[in-house]
Formats: C-alpha cells, structure tokens, sequence
C-alpha cells in the first residue's frame, strides 16, 4: 500500500458549480443502473500519432481493473479507403497502475498524480478543505470518490492517465489506415464481467479544436459573472481556463487548475458554466475563454467580451404606471422608490429608448427626490422608458425598462439574410440580418428534418441576438436539416415566416448500393441491368471489372447522376473477350465521395465467341475390294485435346456417334459400308478444358 495519505486539501481546489465530474466517461446518478463496462475515447494529432483513453463505467469495476488490468488491441480495419476482408490485430500491451514507489516520484510535484495515487492505493480517501464542496459530496461513499476524482485527474494529465494504466500513445499509425482500439478486462468472468470498450478512429478523422461559444458577461458592483455555452461542446472540453486582459491584449489567466462543471449526479442538465470574478469598479476589463480536452489540449480563445463594474446605490426605482393620454401622444409614469433613499439622491430623471437595449437619452430632468410621478408628451409609437435616481455622490440606479406603446397591430417585418452552416460535430450557426423595427422583442427558430414537414421551435423564448448555435444529430438518416425564424415585437405581433434555409449535414453514411438484377452475353457483348442507389444524394454510379480472382479493380465507366434518373440502368460491356470468366462491381458515390459499401460481386463466365479448330487435313480412302471405307485426319496442338467424336450418317439422315478416339488416333477404319450409297462423316475435337471445337465432315461414295 502507498504509505502517502496526505490531505487534498490545497490539490482538489476546484471551483465546483454542481456535483458531476466531466471526465469523458459520464458518471450516472445513483438511481439509475450503470452497468460494467469499459469506455474509450481516442483523439488523432497533427505530428502522426493517436492518444487513446479509458476508464470504467463504476466504481467497483474500476477497483477490479486496477488490480487485474487492462489489455489494448488495434485492429487495422481499412487501407486506402478498402475495408479488408480480415483485420490485421496487433497487441498493444496489457496495463495497470504503475507500483507505488514510481508514483512516490511524481506525486510531491504533481497533484493529479496525487489525486490518483490516493484514490488507488491510499488507506483513506477524505477530500477536506474545500469549501462549499463539503455541502455537496457525501462522505459517507468513499469508493464513489475515490473512483470520481481518480478520472478527473487522469483527464486534466495525460501522463498521469497512462501512469494509472488509463492512457496510451500511439506513434506507429498510417496516414491511410483506419483503426478500431480495444481494451478488454483482465478480470477473470468468474469474478466479474466487465464489457469491452473500443473506438474506431484514423487520422482522417482529425479536426481543429473549436473554440468555446456564447460566452457572455454579466458586471456588477466589484464583480463580473461569466458564463458561456457549455453543453454544446462537453464532449470535447472537460475544463476551461479563464483569461482576463485589462487593455484587450494582454491576457492572464485567472485560474491555476482547471476549471470544471461538477453537478448532482445527473440530476442537473445544465447548459451554461458560470464563473465569478472580483475586479475594481470603473475600469474596463477584458475576459476570454479556452477549452480544454481529456488529452491535454488547449483550444482556441472564445471570442473577446468586456465591461466594467460600478458602484451601485442601495436603492432603485421600479416604474408601477404608465397610462396613455392626450389621444396616445402623452403617458403619465408613476414609480415606486424607498424614502429612506431621497437623501442619498440629487432627484430622478426620464429616459427613453427606441430599443430595449440602445442607447437612452433624457427626456424629462430636474424631477425632486420626493416626486414619484410625472407626464411625458409627444411619445413615439415605441418608446422604452426608464427612471434613473441620481446619487448624490455620482452612483445612479434605474429602473428596468418599461415599453411603451399606443395600440400596435402591425407585426415586424419578414426577417431576411437567414444563413447558416452545420460543423463536423453537428454544432449549427445561424445569423440573420436584424430587423429595424423599434419595438423589436426578439426572434423565434423553427428547426425541420424535411422542408415540408410541421417545424419544431428550438428557442425557448424569443431569441435577442441574431446568431444562434443549435445542436443535431449528424448520425440520423436524412443528409439535409431546415430552419426558418419569425420576427416577434413587444407586442408578440408575430411577423410572416423567414425563407426556409436548407443546410446539407455532414454526410457519414454511404450511399446504399446498387444491386445487379439481370444479365447476358449476346453477339460478344456484356449486357448487364440494375437497380440504382435509392440514396438521393448520388451523384454518380461506377462500373468496376476484373478477370475473376484477379486484381486489382478497374474502373471501367463512369455514369453521372443525370443518366440515372430512372429505378433502373440497362448498360452494354462490349469490351469482352469469349473463354474468360469477368466479375462486376457497381459502386454508387454521393456528393461527399462516400462510395457504398458493396460486398459479393457479381460473377459471369463468357464462352467462346468463335469454336478452335483442332483438327485439320479430314480425308477418307474408299477399298470396295476389302468392303470398308478409311477416315484420316491430323491434330492441331494434340497436347490440349482430350477426344474425338467421330459421327456417321447416310446422306440426309441423322447422325449418331460412330466412334471416341483419343487425341493420338489418327485414323479409324469403317467396315459397315454398303454399295451404291453415300456416307456424311463429321469429326469433332473435345479439348481438356471440357469445350467444343470446330466440327469438320466429308461425303464419301461407296
């Protein structure tokens, strides 16, 4: 046992929001049945190598896999974009935790590396100190700790996941091989069975780090709370580091470790990860964000967002009233604010907007500490107003923003320039150009799988801004997502419908394949029918062809898509040579390139076109003295002929066999002849192939 219990108070000092731990193998909630299994994430780089990564599913297999291990195979499944018929195994080594004098090494300069030596080998595992953390864990369930933390830290360090047995680098790949990494468990089934876990990846599969989204700031008095789009990239990032820039520059980043979401259990699905930061007021402050993955990288920094903080005064107007008068053109306000606060303030002040988030300009000044109401005229046919109190030491609180508006039922404008792009991931932005409407609420999306299908709404509310990050599934069948918006005002007048946007989804699925139906060989050429792909996004069908056995493939035509119009294609080889046996495959290709994935060809034995000779120089020799007829004939290459069929008739009868020789008989002798008679003799050469060879006949008077 590793004799190294020390506190983790001052190494798990994480900021936590909620109890879950993002290690890129999901933890569930106790309700709900985990079952024992192995999970397997792999991530290619740029310099020819491939991280792979695993852990279990629970914490009482995790305590039988560090004892019995862990062995990783690779299975070339794909060379140059051809699936093999049989992988190619390797074995990449069995794995365990390191022993504990090699972690005693690490552990005092690395405090992942202590997380996980405690969690495997310590006597005790009290995380203490931290906090707010306290409130939240429940001690009492110590291997669920030791299993969750052990995982957190081999995702913030590589180097310590492959000391724990979790990790492996892979540095002997190929650029155009395709791969599948197991890892099956050593424990012996008669102790526990634990599935098997795999990935299947290559280096065409590498991809860019994105960078975070929808990041978002909040200031206040003394403080900022950041916030940014988490969900949407979680199974990429399992933490971030937060920078911060005081002239938009040069930026620092604020947090030492790395900064994760922790929640109940699975009872929580947030969206947004939230950090909190002290600055001085009245001074502009810069913050950016970066992800970080389960191997170690660092993505790019999230766009910038700034603002500054601002004392506050303790009190605030809040306007209660507004009633329109004077034929709509005047509104009398009324608000509430606390008259413990009148000595704090020089008086308030009217501002209005024609946007709820523009730019506000006074309109009535000079109102009295003690006035709680006033008129307004000459309003516009929108107007957001606001009550300011002005603090006497130059501190202003206002009320938030109120619409108003004479009677209004004319809706926005049809939003216009919807545009849109889905990334490999299925993360789509969409923006649009923003309406000039003064009222302007916001905008609702409106999401179908088919153009002219019912459209489900993805926002919640109406939606401020005009981009938008929507998530879908890139595995479903359909290669096409549609979108369209409305324009809502103040008044939820809803505008007319956005032209429908039509974005293509990155295409992961082969087209099917097209199925030969028929076929026949006629006056020496091959005519073959099919079947086209019923995938509507092929582009073209692709005839290949082989002597049987033979390779490689030769693509021999190319049909575009606009000669496949109809279900099915009727297509003429007359390029064939008669005695050969040919095999066809037809492959369908769509607009991503993705060729179907066709499996038995289809197999043709052609004849021969035109019959070999085999024998030459037919003659007979008639002896009526002696009474037979004699039949004399040489063979053309006798190595290759097995027999002759020797037929005899009278002339215009049918024929029958009078004799089968083998290839060294040169002649025969016909003792069954009659006088004044005529005889059709008619020889025929078998080759050893089992084929038929030129027939040859004579007429002979006797």
């Amino acid at each position: 046992m590793l004799k190294y219990n020390r506190n983790i108070k001052g190494i798990v000092t994480i900021v936590l929001l909620l109890f879950k731990v993002n290690v890129g193998f999901t933890q569930k909630s106790d309700a709900e049945e985990v079952p024992d299994e192995i999970k397997v994430i792999a991530r290619p780089f740029t310099d020819n190598r491939i991280l792979v990564r695993w852990g279990s599913t629970t914490p009482i297999s995790f305590r039988k896999l560090n004892k019995y291990g862990y062995q990783l195979k690779r299975y070339t499944i794909s060379i140059s974009g051809q699936t093999l018929d049989k992988p190619i195994e390797k074995n990449l080594g069995f794995f365990k935790p390191a022993q504990p004098e090699e972690w005693l090494k690490v552990i005092e300069s690395n405090n992942n590396a202590a997380i996980v030596a405690q969690s495997i080998f310590g006597k005790s595992f009290d995380v203490q100190g931290v906090g707010a953390m306290q409130g939240i864990i429940n001690m009492s369930q110590e291997q669920q700790q030791r299993f969750t933390w052990a995982l957190y830290a081999c995702d913030q360090d590589f180097e310590v996941a492959k000391l724990a047995g979790l990790g492996f680098e892979d540095v002997e790949i190929k650029a155009t091989e395709k791969y599948v990494y197991k890892v099956y468990s050593m424990v012996p089934e008669t102790e526990m069975k634990i599935r098997d876990g795999g990935v299947f990846i290559g280096m065409q599969d590498y991809e860019a780090l994105p960078k975070p989204l929808d990041v978002a700031a909040v200031f206040n008095d003394g403080r900022v709370m950041l916030n940014w789009n988490y969900k949407i990239h979680k199974t990429l990032f399992n933490s971030y580091f937060i920078e911060r820039s005081t002239d938009g520059k040069n930026f620092k980043t604020l947090n030492k470790l790395p900064y994760t979401s922790l929640n109940s259990g699975g009872k929580v699905d947030t969206k947004r990860i939230y950090y909190i930061d002290s600055i001085p007021n009245d001074k502009i402050h810069y913050y950016r964000v970066k992800g970080r993955t389960p191997f170690g990288e660092l993505s790019p920094a999230s766009d910038i967002i700034s603002g500054r903080g601002q004392k506050l005064l303790a009190f605030s107007p809040k306007i209660t009233s507004k009633e329109i008068i004077n034929d709509e053109k005047s509104v009398i306000l009324e608000w509430e604010f606390s008259k413990e606060g009148n000595q704090h303030i020089k008086g308030f002040e009217v501002n209005r907007s024609d946007k709820v988030d523009g730019e506000y300009k006074t309109v009535v000044n000079n109102i009295s500490p003690s006035t709680r109401k006033i008129r307004y005229d000459n309003i516009a046919p929108t107007n957001y107003i606001t009550i300011t109190a002005l603090g006497k030491k130059g501190s202003n609180t206002r009320s938030y923003p109120v619409l108003v508006q004479p009677i209004d039922s004319i809706p926005p404008v049809k939003p216009i320039g919807l545009q849109g792009k889905v990334d490999s991931l299925g993360v789509v932005s969409l923006s649009w150009k923003a309406n000039t409407e003064t009222d302007m609420l916001g905008y609702r999306v409106f999401r179908g799988n088919n153009k002219n299908e019912e459209y489900t709404q993805v926002t919640v509310a109406p939606h401020r801004a005009t981009t938008y990050y929507d998530s879908i599934s890139v595995k479903m069948l359909n290669d096409k997502v549609y979108y369209k918006i409305v324009a809502v005002d103040q008044r939820f007048n809803m505008s007319e419908y956005s032209n429908v946007l039509k974005l293509d989804k990155p295409d992961y699925n082969p087209p099917s394949p097209p199925i030969v139906i028929s076929y026949e060989v006629k006056k020496e050429k091959m005519f073959l029918k099919w079947a086209n792909s019923s995938s509507k996004d092929v582009k073209k069908h692709e005839v290949y062809r082989r002597i049987k056995n033979n390779t490689p493939w030769n693509l021999i035509t190319t049909i575009p898509q606009d000669s496949l119009k109809k279900e099915y294609t009727n297509w003429e080889d007359a390029n064939i040579e008669g005695g050969r046996t040919y095999q066809y495959l037809i492959k369908a290709v769509d607009d991503s390139n993705l060729s179907s994935k066709n499996i038995k060809p289809v197999t043709i034995e052609v004849p021969r076109f035109q019959l070999l000779s085999g024998v030459k120089g037919f003659g007979s020799y008639v002896d009526k003295t002696n009474g037979f007829i004699e039949l004399f004939w040489k063979v053309v290459q006798e190595k290759n002929v097995a027999e002759l069929m020797i037929y005899k008739s009278l002339k215009g009868k049918k024929a029958s066999l009078l004799r089968s020789v083998p290839s060294t008989i040169k002649r025969i002798v016909d003792e069954d002849v009659k006088p004044n008679n005529i005889y059709s003799y008619i020889i025929r050469p078998v080759f050893i192939d089992g084929s038929l060879g030129q027939v040859k006949m004579i007429e002979v008077t006797y």
